[in-house]
C-alpha cells in the first residue's frame, strides 16, 4: 500500500511520545520525518525501546535540520497548531501532504510557522490548552486518511 500522508516530528523533546508516532506510521503506512535536534540522542535503538518491534517496520527519514527536511519535501506541509484559525474538520487534504507536529514543549518557532504550506488546528470543545502530540497526530492522520481513501 502507498502511503496517502505522512508525519513530520520537530525537533520532538520527548522519546516515548516519538515512540508513540512512528507505532502510528507504521499502523496507517505513514512515513516518519524526524527533524533534529531531538531532546533526547536520537537513535534506532532507543526508539526500539519506545516503538518496539514497529521501528523495524517503520519508514523513518531522519533530518539534520529543518533546511534539510524542507529540501526533501515535494508534496505540502500542514503545519497542526493551537494558533491557527483552520479547523482539522474543515480543512481539506491533498495525497502526499506531510503532517508537521511541534515540539512537545515550544511548538515550532515562527519563520516554520511562516515557511509551512498550511495551519490547521483541532478543536478542544473543552478548553483544554493542548494535546499530547501523539494523540494530535492519530487524529490528525485518522482525518486525512478519511478523506483520501
Amino acid at each position: 500500500m502507498s502511503h496517502l500522508v505522512e508525519i513530520a516530528a520537530y525537533e520532538p523533546d520527548l522519546a516515548p511520545n516519538l515512540g508513540s508516532l512512528v507505532r502510528l506510521g507504521v499502523c496507517f503506512a505513514a512515513p516518519v520525518h524526524v527533524i533534529e535536534p531531538c531532546g533526547f540522542p536520537f537513535s534506532l535503538k532507543l526508539l526500539r525501546t519506545r516503538a518496539l518491534d514497529y521501528v523495524d517496520k517503520a519508514d523513518i527519514r531522519h533530518h539534520d535540520s529543518w533546511p534539510d527536511f524542507q529540501a526533501s519535501r515535494r508534496g505540502r506541509v500542514i503545519l497542526l497548531t493551537t494558533k491557527s484559525g483552520t479547523d482539522l474538520w474543515d480543512f481539506r487534504f491533498e495525497k502526499g501532504d506531510c503532517l508537521l507536529f511541534g515540539r512537545e514543549s515550544a511548538g515550532v518557532p515562527d519563520d516554520v510557522h511562516d515557511s509551512v504550506d498550511e495551519r490547521v488546528t483541532i478543536e478542544m470543545p473543552g478548553g483544554g490548552r493542548s494535546l499530547n502530540v501523539a494523540i494530535a497526530a492519530g487524529i490528525a492522520l485518522s482525518e486525512a486518511i478519511r478523506q483520501l481513501r
